[in-house]
């Protein structure tokens, strides 16, 4: 008889450390940990978080790059039943102020310094608006505690913790009291909340159970055949579902090796490959050119490569071929999700490059999937375009205490609403066609046009505005937006992009800004986005 999987991220990391504790779990740079030294780790974290007075159902966010802070911290708050909040590493101080408030975030894990930035000045400038009292950051009370975890440039803040100082704090807490805390942890508890933005222009939280974030990352370990002897080398950031729960999860799961990576590097990249012996790489098709048009690439070593999962756009067919024929992937697949419902559909190995490119592949197993009519849940026959639906166990719980916004996106009969237009083959593969929703995806992220919208709105001189995806040659594609100015403004378009790097993640800003007297519409008043789209030049961006 099969033992059965572990349901709880506690569980799942204290069986792969009894199984594997000499493995090595984690390579970050110069930092080497077994899973039986990541597990010591984790244990520490946890003690110090309950120092804090962090317990089950407390909410502590990560606003960090990928690293070994990252997959020991987010584990420590899960050991505890305590529920993580992953957050954007690109976000503004703005964006980080809104989600801490929203979930009455109880600490924080901040990476001071990261790409030259001061976040922690941004989160005290950003919270210091709201008003209100709050230790340690003004304007957020519900937070107790911000461990620094610092880069180069990082400041001196004597109010923030830093990490190495969380072992000082774990001496006081007896290690059987988060064994207590990771033993009391329940499969259905909340494990995690995913923030994903809406076409609103408001994030959404996603709730995710432990038994439904294990599910997934195992589900997707068993079709891409991951086992202990791979080494995965996770460049899709750790606050993406795709990085957390496809990337440390998956590894956790089989005992695999994590070599995380912040951003991407091209040269970093193909040397860790060589050095490292990486055999799995997942990510945007954009990750896989690169590769294949670095320059000397062909005297790379890149033979450990055996497995390689993307999606997130079209994939060419050439370019799957070229991924087996010149990078040396024996397994190449495609993949379809949303922060909704993580993993939903999936290649398997054995089919053929061009199905592979053409398709997402098929439901996985804990997903019924279905194309309905938009607005509804009646079935359409295979070859028929219709609104992307999926129902099972592993469709999120739902909202973070919107229950409208639930309401609309899960229907009475239990069908996770998409907003994705597509089509099924007799097989059941999915082809996805266009969407319902204005979403563009930048580089591998979602953008949704109402958030820039938003910001927009708020800007003196601006009387209305419109954004849209422009195709981009290197990042698939980028925002556009078009602005009607207000009369006698001299509004410019550095003053536009001005206003939205210092609101919104550096992928959401616009690459282009457009100037017109009124956006055109239907008889109803709503902008036709696709008028706007039609009208765009397709020209090379840069």
């Amino acid at each position: 008889m099969a033992t059965p999987y572990p349901r709880t991220l506690p569980d799942v990391l204290r069986a792969t450390a009894n199984a594997r504790p000499a493995a090595q779990a984690l390579l970050d740079g110069e930092v080497s940990l077994s899973y039986a030294e990541l597990h010591r780790e984790v244990q520490t974290t946890a003690r110090a978080l309950v120092a804090l007075g962090i317990g089950p159902g407390d909410r502590v966010g990560i606003w960090a790059p990928n690293s070994w802070q990252w997959v020991g911290s987010a584990l420590a708050v899960t050991y505890i039943g305590a529920v993580l909040v992953p957050l954007n590493s690109r976000y503004t101080g703005h964006e980080v102020v809104d989600i801490a408030r929203r979930t009455r975030a109880r600490a924080l894990f901040v990476a001071d310094g990261f790409l030259g930035r001061g976040q922690l000045g941004e989160l005290r400038k950003a919270a210091a608006g709201e008003g209100g009292g709050g230790f340690p950051i003004p304007g957020l009370p519900d937070l107790v505690a911000v461990v620094r975890i610092p880069y180069p440039g990082s400041g001196d803040v004597d109010d923030a913790l830093t990490f190495p100082e969380l072992a000082a704090l774990a001496d006081g807490v007896p290690l059987e009291t988060v064994e207590a805390l990771a033993d009391a942890v329940s499969p259905d508890d909340v494990a995690d909340i995913l923030f994903t933005s809406g076409t609103t222009g408001r994030s959404k939280g996603a709730r995710s159970a432990h038994r439904q974030t294990v599910t997934t990352a195992r589900e997707w370990a068993e079709h891409g055949r991951v086992g202990p002897a791979d080494r995965y080398l996770i460049v899709n950031p750790f606050f993406h579902s795709f990085g957390y729960k496809a990337g440390i999860l998956v590894c956790l799961l089989h005992g695999a090796a994590m070599l995380p990576q912040p951003v991407f590097d091209l040269r970093r990249t193909l040397r860790l490959i060589r050095d490292e012996r990486v055999t799995l790489l997942a990510g945007a098709p954009t990750i896989f050119q690169a590769l294949l048009d670095a320059p000397g690439r062909a005297e790379r070593d890149t033979g450990s490569l055996r497995l390689a999962v993307t999606g997130a756009t079209i994939v060419p067919v050439a370019l799957v071929e070229r991924m087996q024929a010149e990078l040396g992937f024996d397994l190449v697949l495609t993949a379809y999700g949303l922060t909704e419902a993580v993993v939903a559909t999936m290649c398997r190995p054995g089919d053929p490059a061009a199905l592979v490119a053409g398709s997402v592949g098929r439901a996985v197993e804990s997903y019924e999937l279905r194309i309905g009519r938009p607005g509804g849940n009646e079935p359409q026959p295979a070859g028929v375009e219709g609104e992307v639906l999926l129902r099972g166990e592993n469709v999120m719980l739902g909202y973070l205490d919107d229950p409208e916004a639930t309401a609309e996106t899960i229907d009475g009969d239990g069908w996770l609403h998409t907003g994705d237009i597509g089509r099924l083959d007799d097989r059941g593969y999915l082809t996805i066609t266009d969407r319902l929703k204005d979403m563009f995806i930048t580089g591998g992220f979602n953008v949704y046009p109402a958030e820039i919208e938003q910001v927009l709105a708020r800007l003196d001189g601006v009387v209305e505005s419109a954004a849209i995806g422009v195709p981009d040659e290197r990042l698939g594609e980028v925002g556009m937006v078009y602005v009607v100015r207000r009369a006698g403004s001299d509004l410019t378009e550095d003053d536009v992009r001005a206003h939205c790097e210092e609101r919104l993640a550096n992928f959401k800003v616009p690459r282009q800004v457009a100037f017109i007297d009124e956006l055109p519409r239907n008889l109803s008043g709503k902008v036709l986005k696709r008028g706007l789209r039609q009208a765009t030049p397709r020209k090379e961006q840069v």
